[in-house]
């Protein structure tokens, strides 16, 4: 490192310090991470066409760390087949070098010192970077488009407080064209149809419908002419939204069909989106791509699907004419696209961009005498690599100096009790509030218990002095590393939602039971159609031994509490937890119990402990490549 004298040495800690609220730090200040190889990020286009993908960012606006899973098991035709494999197999599977920037991005292994040598992933300030680089080496921004897979703009503090309307803003300035929605769709209705008016792209999604009695209420009428009619796209065949655009891209006509989550109305609470019905709809899919192939002549058809990567597998072996999938949802990074084929024959690569703004999917189209040649390759956005675009920067800046607003941002919660003083604090002084230091890596994704579920599952427990606690196995939520502190910021991306008050109730040890089978079942139906995209259903207190390959009620045993007791069907049991999608509890809001058991529960030394992790017991399962270190801790 070169020696500098006073003057660059305040200089640099003050540039420091105008960017710590990006997580932006001057390039000399990043010296100790690696060197970006020689031309990494270089990318002649090869075709007319070029297609730039991101998914799932889950408001995050600033560079994370995200550690992938050990944990990711296919069942049925899926097993063996990415993304169902993971650590030095999946390396293998796609001819990747260990000890590199790409086992960083796409592996957990060795995370804790692959996150020191290479720094954090992500950030949307340099994500702009990237796709601007992309635009020009394609020769131009009129030969690029530029689409979102979903789950854009919940899962931060920041999206939460305005209502998805950061990450809107944030992917105008990045040049969004195209988007599809899942979490989205957890605002209120009127919310949506109000971002979607801001939002300068286009909102697709051929499986959301209006229901026809809201088509038949003048409420509803009301609410779409106040929101510039986006929330009635075709009245006829009740789409609420396009089903699909047409795009001129390097003077190629591209065909762009929306499929959002389409299990969005059992995920999800009902009372947010009322007048609006979702589905897998795959005959519709099937008809309208048919229709546009005959009609409109394109030449190319592209998905752009939260459908999770095993359904956009089968999507695309069922339905003729689908050129590519752009997919989301079950936030797998995948370096190589899966190739299948059609029912009559045809070629459709099936990708997904994982998560947490950390990768950037790149598809060349090269189109000449009828035939369409894709060149596709994922590149891992290693934020020290990419210098912070001036205009995100500020943008992100400016908004997280906005004040928190009690009115606006809890009006859902205002008769919930013993919530802490925000009011008049800017957005950045909240989330970046120090509470512990983490005693290892803090991580969620993965099909069983992750660290930081176990925090999350120890904060209910402790809430209610309950037996056992209950915790969605969702796949969001950012990594914290062991040694860092673990800020505010770190538990909202675990807990950002509009349902995440908390209960506690009496449950018998049967219902217990079949409420774990059934999550289950979820996850590991041999039929991806019949599955829900998410992990399964983490809980505190309680251990027990799983099956995958087994069938319904059959796959779960050996219950037992953290004392030992076996769970029993007769007995009922205190059980804790939060984000219930059938009722509203009367429980304080997650984040802050999370919160609250942290500070209350770290060491004189400020270092949060974990004594125990529930993990169950896998069994049936030794020989399936998406399973590895799984009975140890790994950092």
């Amino acid at each position: 490192m070169p020696t500098m004298n006073r003057r660059t040495f305040l200089k640099i800690i003050a540039m420091g310090t105008a960017g710590a609220a990006t997580g932006t730090l001057p390039f000399m200040m990043q010296s100790a991470h690696a060197a970006m190889p020689k031309d990494y990020y270089a990318m002649p286009k090869k075709g007319q066409a070029r297609i730039l993908h991101i998914t799932d960012v889950h408001g995050q606006l600033l560079p994370v760390y995200f550690r992938e899973p050990n944990v990711n098991l296919g069942v049925g035709s899926a097993e063996g087949r990415p993304p169902h494999i993971v650590g030095s197999k999946l390396l293998t599977k796609m001819g990747l070098d260990a000890d590199s920037p790409e086992s960083y991005a796409y592996t957990y292994l060795d995370f804790l010192d692959a996150a020191k040598k290479y720094g954090k992933t992500g950030g949307f300030a340099h994500i702009k970077t990237l796709l601007d680089k992309l635009r020009k080496d394609a020769g131009g921004i009129e030969n690029t488009l530029t689409i979102d897979g979903g789950d854009l703009w919940q899962g931060s503090g920041t999206s939460l407080w305005t209502r998805g309307v950061d990450m809107v803003e944030a992917s105008n300035i990045l040049g969004v064209n195209v988007m599809v929605g899942h979490w989205e769709f957890t605002y209120a209705e009127q919310e949506v149809l109000s971002n979607i008016a801001l939002f300068k792209g286009d909102f697709i999604g051929q499986n959301v419908r209006v229901k026809d009695d809201a088509l038949m209420s003048d409420e509803y009428a009301e609410m779409v002419e106040k929101n510039e009619g986006r929330g009635l796209f075709d009245e006829d065949e009740g789409y609420a939204f396009q089903p699909y655009v047409m795009k001129k891209i390097g003077g190629k006509k591209i065909a762009v069909v929306g499929q959002a989550f389409p299990r969005t109305a059992n995920a999800n609470p009902k009372e947010f989106f009322p007048d609006w019905s979702f589905g897998l709809r795959e005959e519709d899919m099937a008809r309208l791509v048919k229709k546009i192939r005959t009609e409109e002549k394109p030449d190319a058809v592209i998905m752009l699907s939260h459908n999770g990567m095993d359904v956009d597998v089968k999507m695309g072996e069922n339905i003729p004419g689908i050129d590519a999938v752009f997919g989301g949802h079950t936030h797998d990074g995948m370096p190589q696209p899966i190739e299948v084929k059609n029912k009559e024959g045809g070629r459709c690569l099936v990708t997904n961009a994982g998560s947490n703004g950390k990768f950037v999917g790149v598809m060349d189209l090269n189109i000449e005498g009828g035939k369409l040649d894709m060149n596709y390759k994922m590149l891992p956005v290693i934020t020290n690599w990419l210098e912070a675009d001036k205009e995100m920067e500020a943008y992100i800046t400016q908004m997280r100096s906005k004040k928190y607003d009690k009115k606006v941002v809890e009006a859902r919660h205002e008769k919930l009790k013993n919530t802490p003083s925000r009011i008049g604090k800017t957005y950045d002084a909240i989330l970046t509030e120090k509470l512990a230091k983490a005693d290892r890596t803090l991580y969620r994704r993965g099909n069983f218990m992750g660290t930081w579920d176990q925090v999350l599952c120890n904060a209910l427990r402790h809430e209610y002095k309950a037996d056992i606690s209950m915790s969605a196995g969702v796949r969001w939520g950012t990594t914290t590393l062991k040694g860092d502190w673990i800020t505010m910021e770190d538990v909202m991306s675990q807990c950002s939602m509009t349902y995440a008050e908390t209960y506690v109730m009496e449950m018998k040890g049967k219902d217990l039971m079949e409420t774990l089978e059934q999550v289950a079942d979820n996850l590991f139906d041999p039929d991806p159609y019949l599955q829900s995209g998410g992990d399964m259903v983490r809980l505190g207190g309680m251990d027990y031994t799983i099956d995958p390959n087994k069938k319904l009620y059959s796959r779960i045993t050996e219950a037992r509490l953290d004392n030992g007791d076996k769970i029993k069907a007769d007995k009922t049991y205190k059980v804790a937890g939060w984000a219930t999608v059938n009722r509203t509890p009367d429980g304080r809001l997650m984040w802050d119990v999370v919160r609250d058991y942290i500070l209350t529960a770290k060491a004189k030394d400020d270092v949060l402990k974990l004594e125990k992790i529930n993990r169950p017991k896998i069994i049936g399962m030794n020989k399936n490549p998406g399973i590895a270190d799984y009975s140890g801790e790994t950092a």
